[in-house]
């Protein structure tokens, strides 16, 4: 049949089962608009307030599903506005389309009005990129960025297409899309090899990332660890994939991870990376990270393994498949001394806070009570990230969202979003700290458009509290821009935008301010005010040995 490129752009969206997008029109991207008002009632389209909310409501969607995000932005400004959110979504493997428009073929090159090589912009954040100059070529292309986006390590692929093209008819024929296989590129060598490594231990680690999220293997995550009797840490792209409750769980581990997690890794004698790159934040001084253990990386990007960490063996592949064949190879092993004496470490170094106050802490695990874990939480960056990482429990995996690798400030009302509108099902809570929650709070005005019943959460302090953390304890409280004592009222911004506001001062106001929320049925903002110097501990110091691990209690002995 004949159709137009955006008619050909809706009908391939389509294809690939998408039934929600997030974007904001403009003159380039028209067309595309034009066509999908005429299909209003397949595809929903959510008008965010800006094309960074579009790109993180996108990326809180596939994280939340599984499946591919999908924004729109017009040329120029509206394209160059999706990049932190394309970037945001590459340093953490999410699968993201993002389709922009460009000026017309003849005027590329000519600084035309919103003209901007948006493909050339976003090629390091993405796994590819397309300029579509040519109509009969469109539709195989959208085809292939939704291929790439989901196949192998996921992750962004922007589409941008000349508004001719859009205008410009040609055949289209429908397709089916193709699964991505799931691919063994790992020998039976390797296999072999990491059972032994196994075998061989007395004392395991599990060290967990989001790739045991994306490869969907929490069931096999959770096998194996039983099989081979190991205690478990998980990263904040891990979190989920191994049930916060199970006495083999010890917490997150890194810079801000748990002193049993810290301290068990640094002890190990086998180390046993599954879906994790070894960020800096995680290892702190890679020449003392597992210094008494031998390390084995199962990771399906080949180009992670020696890349931070040197491994004495790995296993390049999908980590669901490759713990299929480990769990039907391993036998079962009993490390009682070594869980032990983890559970050891466990009840000596407890996540502990200042309780005679209203603390983020406190919230999370009032949050954690009332929604009995199955909760969906968003996060933006900073202290309250860490405490909703440390004092939620994630039981299920795609329940905790939050910007890991690139640490976007702004992130998590967008996700918030689009997680509710890819899990409705789902209750769905954006923890913010004041200074995020500035940068994007305009994306109220979206929920309460669209009367999407999220709960946005303000920790509100004041300060830039993780800024403010490392002033104080590394710059001697030179507080360098970063008092945010000002007369902003979030509660009032709230109601301006559309939204209910609670503000909750004591900590008995907490549950009330939640169960009101939740039976409310539209967006609520719960605005927190906490003291500007609570801090999150434990902490390594940057560059450190995570075993050089310290909470308020090191630091009281210390100064004694």
């Amino acid at each position: 049949m004949q159709l137009t490129g955006a008619e050909i752009v809706i009908e391939c969206l389509k294809e690939q089962g998408v039934d929600t997008v997030f974007g904001y029109p403009g003159g380039t991207i028209l067309n595309v608009y034009d066509a999908l008002y005429k299909h209003s009632d397949e595809i929903n389209h959510i008008l965010t307030s800006h094309e960074q909310g579009a790109a993180h409501a996108a990326d809180g969607y596939a994280r939340a599903t599984g499946k591919v995000g999908v924004c729109l932005a017009t040329s120029g400004p509206g394209a160059t506005n999706l990049v932190t959110g394309i970037a945001t979504a590459y340093m953490d493997s999410v699968p993201l389309v993002a389709i922009t428009a460009n000026v017309n073929l003849p005027l590329l090159g000519k600084d035309t009005f919103q003209e901007v090589d948006i493909a050339g912009v976003t090629m390091p954040i993405t796994k590819h990129g397309y300029i579509v100059k040519d109509v009969t070529i469109l539709a195989d292309t959208i085809r292939k960025a939704f291929e790439i986006a989901k196949s192998g390590r996921p992750g962004p692929v922007l589409v941008d297409i000349t508004k001719d093209v859009t205008a410009n008819v040609c055949e289209y024929t429908p397709m089916q899309p193709n699964k991505p296989e799931r691919k063994k590129a790992y020998t039976e060598e390797d296999i072999e090899k990491a059972v032994a490594l196994i075998k061989e231990s007395k004392k395991p680690y599990i060290y967990l990332g989001g790739g045991a999220i994306i490869s969907g293997a929490d069931k096999e995550v959770r096998e194996f660890a039983k099989k081979i009797d190991a205690p478990v840490c998980d990263t904040l792209m891990g979190k989920g994939a191994f049930d916060g409750h199970d006495e083999l769980y010890t917490g997150m581990i890194g810079m801000h991870g748990t002193k049993t997690s810290n301290f068990g890794v640094s002890e190990c004698d086998l180390l046993i990376a599954l879906g994790a790159r070894f960020s800096d934040r995680v290892v702190g001084n890679p020449n003392k990270f597992a210094s008494n253990a031998k390390i084995l990386h199962i990771d399906i990007d080949a180009a992670e393994i020696n890349k931070n960490i040197k491994t004495d063996a790995s296993v390049v592949g999908d980590l669901k498949l490759v713990l299929e064949e480990l769990n039907q190879k391993l036998e079962q092993k009993n490390n009682a001394e070594w869980t032990t004496h983890i559970k050891e470490l466990k009840a000596k170094y407890p996540l502990k806070y200042e309780d005679s106050q209203l603390s983020c802490p406190f919230i999370m695990e009032e949050i954690d009570r009332i929604t009995d874990g199955k909760a969906i939480i968003t996060t933006d960056v900073g202290q309250h990230q860490m405490w909703a990482a440390q004092y939620y429990k994630y039981s299920e995996p795609r329940t905790f969202l939050s910007s890991g690798g690139l640490g976007t400030m702004g992130y998590g009302l967008g996700a918030c979003i689009g997680a509710k509108m890819g899990r409705p099902d789902k209750i769905c809570v954006n923890i913010a700290g004041d200074g995020c929650f500035r940068m994007n709070m305009n994306e109220l005005a979206t929920a309460s458009r669209y009367n999407i019943p999220i709960i946005q959460v303000v920790i509100n302090n004041h300060v830039l509290g993780m800024v403010r953390q490392w002033q104080t304890l590394f710059y001697d409280h030179r507080y360098s821009q970063t008092v945010l004592n000002d007369s902003v009222d979030f509660c009032m911004v709230a109601k301006g935008l559309g939204c209910e506001a609670i503000r909750v001062t004591k900590k008995e106001e907490v549950a009330p301010a939640f169960e009101k929320a939740l039976s409310l049925g539209r967006p609520v903002l719960i605005e927190c005010m906490i003291p500007e110097d609570d801090k999150v501990f434990p902490m390594v110091p940057a560059g450190a040995p995570i075993s050089d691990a310290f909470d308020g209690d090191d630091l009281k002995a210390k100064e004694n």
